[in-house]
């Protein structure tokens, strides 16, 4: 052990003849340790938060969405879709129509935004239908389909028994209007009939086959799902769809890819992607992530100061040891280095002891999810973590950096105390 770092271990160690000395090095470990801790959770948290709505919006919605610029709906869309699904990067492919409703049950409802699919291959580009919570999305299946048939050449069969046509809603959909899996709702679209006494909504009633919960709030609140040719009947469009879904191979180049679908379909189409739709969530996330670290980096300066407090003090306390040393031969700058080490210690104490606090709430706060949230204000019904280890090496670094800079003046002073003086008395 080099001479600086074993005094300076010993400094530390040694009992005080001012105890306030002692209790203000303690204080010191204990704010940098709490600094650093508060730092990994509040990082651990919004990475977390930034994971599962993305993990959930993703799972959720397609890569890209292919739609008229005009508004006016997809017509021949069968060739359109194969031509589509055979570029590069284009891993899967499903149309839909969807259209903003009204669903009530009895006194209750709510608006939604109905979408009509085809089950076998909305399921390659989304896994909502995947998260059932209550009845079967099978219902949605085309009628009377076989199974070594397509399910776009089922699209026009309709359900021959005179049954209700099914529905797919989601959780939160479901408890605002009071319905169950095996209930009846009432739909009725904007997209009216002209009669004599005016336009006159649209309506049709359908049975509640499942519900889906994908724990995303926005999805399970106002999504539902019919099948394509009951959507096509209700919105009074034979044969046409509103959009066409993609999954690509790479989703953080869904803008890219996006581009080649839109030119590869053609003038009068245009395509958003999940970045696009969520772009202001993200920003929000990533300034969170920004103004916490800051905020919370200021503990860490106040444990900094501490240290300062406390360097400066022993500095007063050891003035006869130091100048003994320098009698001895201690060179300036090995008594620069004795207290410089010595802040190190207690920033390397207090940084290792945050962090193991740190990760180790993290990882029980996300084992046992035991903080819940308000689905309808954060989008998610718990509070995830999500630690990293790219954090632990910037926040150690800053908390290493920050306390270092607070060693330099009590070292300084350290290093201009005169022997001569400092021993005149003794």
């Amino acid at each position: 052990m080099r001479f600086e770092l074993f005094i300076a271990a010993r400094y530390l160690r040694a009992r005080r003849r001012q105890a306030v000395v002692g209790v203000i090095t303690a204080i010191s470990v204990i704010g940098v340790a709490a600094g650093v801790a508060s730092l990994i959770i509040a990082l651990a948290i919004t990475n977390g938060m930034k994971r599962d709505l993305q993990d959930r919006l993703v799972g959720s919605t397609a890569h890209v969405d292919l739609m008229r610029v005009a508004a006016d709906g997809i017509r021949d869309w069968r060739p359109l879709l194969a031509r589509l699904r055979a570029l590069p990067h284009v891993t899967a492919a499903a149309p839909g129509l969807y259209e903003q409703v009204l669903i009530s049950r009895g006194a209750r409802s709510s608006g939604a935004l109905v979408e009509g699919i085809i089950p076998a291959e909305q399921r390659t580009v989304s896994d909502v239908l995947q998260t059932m919570v209550a009845g079967s999305a099978q219902a949605l299946e085309p009628v009377g389909q076989r199974v070594s048939e397509s399910a776009s050449q089922q699209v026009g069969e309709e359900n021959s028994s005179g049954a209700l046509p099914p529905i797919v809603i989601g959780n939160d959909l479901a408890e605002q209007i009071g319905a169950e899996a095996g209930d009846t709702v009432l739909v009725t679209s904007p997209q009216g009939e002209l009669t004599p006494l005016g336009l006159v909504p649209r309506y049709q009633r359908y049975t509640v086959a499942g519900i889906f919960k994908s724990g995303f709030f926005q999805y399970d609140s106002s999504y539902a799902f019919v099948r394509l040719a009951d959507a096509q009947r209700l919105f009074s469009e034979p044969d046409l769809i509103s959009i066409i879904s993609f999954k690509v191979d790479d989703m953080y180049r869904a803008n890219v890819i996006g581009n080649e679908i839109e030119d590869a379909a053609g003038r009068g189409f245009e395509t958003t992607n999940w970045m696009e739709q969520n772009r202001e969530l993200f920003r929000a996330l990533k300034l969170e992530q920004i103004v916490t670290f800051i905020i919370l980096a200021l503990i860490v300066c106040v444990a900094a100061l501490n240290i300062l407090i406390a360097l400066t003090m022993m500095v007063m306390e050891k003035t006869r040891d130091i100048a003994v040393m320098m009698s001895f031969g201690v060179r300036v700058d090995q008594v620069r280095r004795i207290f410089l080490l010595q802040g190190l210690l207690i920033s390397v104490i207090g940084t290792a002891l945050g962090l193991v606090v740190g990760y180790a709430l993290s990882w029980v706060g996300g084992h046992y999810r035991f903080i819940h949230l308000d689905a309808s204000v954060y989008s998610i019904d718990y509070l995830p973590f999500a630690p990293r280890v790219v954090d632990a090496l910037i926040v150690g670094a800053v908390s290493l950096g920050v306390s270092l800079v607070a060693t330099i003046y009590p070292s300084s002073s350290a290093a201009k105390v005169l022997p001569a003086e400092a021993l005149r008395y003794e």
